[in-house]
């Protein structure tokens, strides 16, 4: 994705020339600011590129964008301009359709937030590239000092849905599946601690320690932060290219190359992981027809098997070619939320989760991510995440998994547990009661 953020830079500094934890003592610089948006690929290579790297700032008061419909109305800008960075909670739905969220909230994210950066880094193979107001900002990085802090304590965290709750939700999920209701239903659950002090950068970089990922990335939108691992995306664009990746279907890695060997090929011919993503696949497909020219949609990769720190993940790709004049709002109108965090068919199944579960997900199944001054943009899928509020102390993450009628309650909870691994790793805490 190097090309969406291409512009002349206005000053060039080569990577051999600086030090080693440049990365740290940029983000360290980067969260003084109230606005701040980092995207970290971790030198992994994926399908259609990882993220972009790049660092985004600015002060209170800057310019931003609240709405799909004012996403929709930005006009394309000069080469040169500023990327947008920010989020989109996943309680955009309510905007996007008849649905409404009353559950229990320990955040207060916007639904949608955009900024337009002062100052951004961009990392290239060979050089970081400053722009915007750069004046003494380099040497006011090289100055941060990065000393790494010690794990935070952090006590049990406790589930806002029991382990028993959880249960049999599942169970009457199953049910209503077996009644018609939808075909596969993500459902989530929270784990979280109150009055916790913590520093935010210093997790974040024990998170990308634990499990680097494709798609990683750090926001701070005032007292707010988001310290996200994710492996997935959930939509770019490249020229009049669109392309989504779901990801459904998880096993945890080998202790031994043979072992690691088996595990995948567990996956491979796992027919309900293979059900779920398919059936995702086929949402995402209808979705973006809606904002495609007729007959490009393709799915150029199905049942992709790719290893991650703890997992194996199963990843299919969805392309299409769009339409001419789409605008941005339009494109999230019809692909968001993402089906991999919903379930099929996606109206009633957002219905059933605001009825499963009990705390609402904020930027949890949300995404964050870059939009380049020519309108090609760059979205992942928020999980693999710590929500963190500075202010009352509150820290959050969620994780989930997809219901079909052949889940077994007891390994879905398993599955839920394997993707809060690295989570619990970093934060040095394990689940209570």
């Amino acid at each position: 994705m190097s090309a969406l953020l291409d512009s002349p830079a206005f000053l060039t500094v080569p990577v051999a020339e600086l030090p080693a934890d440049f990365r740290q003592r940029a983000l360290q610089w980067g969260v003084a600011f109230p606005h701040c948006a980092y995207f970290e690929p971790n030198g992994l290579d994926y399908p259609h590129g990882p993220f972009a790297h790049l660092l985004a700032v600015a002060p209170a008061g800057c310019a931003s964008t609240g709405s799909l419909e004012e996403l929709g109305e930005m006009e394309v800008s000069a080469p040169n301009a500023a990327p947008r960075c920010g989020f989109v909670t996943y309680d955009v739905k309510n905007d996007i359709e008849a649905l409404n969220s009353l559950n229990f909230a320990g955040f207060e994210w916007p639904q949608l937030h955009f900024f337009t950066p002062t100052t951004w880094l961009c990392w290239r193979d060979e050089v970081v590239e400053l722009h915007g107001e750069t004046e003494g900002v380099l040497a006011r990085i090289l100055a941060q000092t990065v000393a790494l802090a010690p794990l935070p304590v952090v006590p049990a965290v406790r589930p806002r849905l029991l382990k028993a709750e959880y249960l049999r939700a599942v169970a009457a999920i199953r049910e209503d599946i077996l009644n018609g209701e939808v075909y596969e239903l993500n459902l989530c659950q929270e784990f979280y601690a109150e009055a916790i002090d913590l520093d935010p950068t210093s997790v974040f970089w024990q998170l990308m320690e634990a499990s680097p990922a494709p798609f990683a990335g750090f926001v701070r939108w005032n007292d707010h932060f988001l310290l996200c691992a994710s492996p997935e995306r959930f939509l770019s664009r490249q020229g009049t290219q669109i392309v989504s990746q779901p990801i459904k279907g998880t096993i945890r890695r080998g202790t031994t190359p043979a072992e690691d060997a088996q595990q995948r090929e567990t996956l491979r011919h796992d027919e309900k992981e293979r059900a779920e993503n398919l059936m995702i696949v086929d949402l995402v497909r209808n979705d973006l027809a809606r904002v495609a020219q007729t007959g490009s949609v393709r799915v150029p990769e199905l049942f992709g098997l790719y290893p991650f720190r703890h997992l194996w993940q199963m990843i299919s790709t969805v392309t299409a070619d769009l339409r001419p004049n789409v605008r941005l709002e339009e494109i999230l109108c019809a692909t968001f939320p993402m089906g991999s965090m919903t379930g099929a068919p996606k109206i009633r199944a957002m219905q059933l989760i605001e009825h499963y579960e009990n705390s609402r997900r904020g930027l949890y199944s949300g995404s964050m991510g870059y939009i380049g001054p020519g309108g090609e943009f760059d979205f992942n899928v928020v999980i693999r995440s710590l929500q963190y509020r500075r202010d009352t102390g509150y820290l959050s993450f969620q994780v989930g998994s997809a219901i079909t009628f052949d889940s077994d309650p007891e390994r879905e909870y398993d599955e839920c547990l394997l993707k809060a691994t690295a989570l619990l790793q970093v934060l040095g805490t394990t689940i209570g009661p």
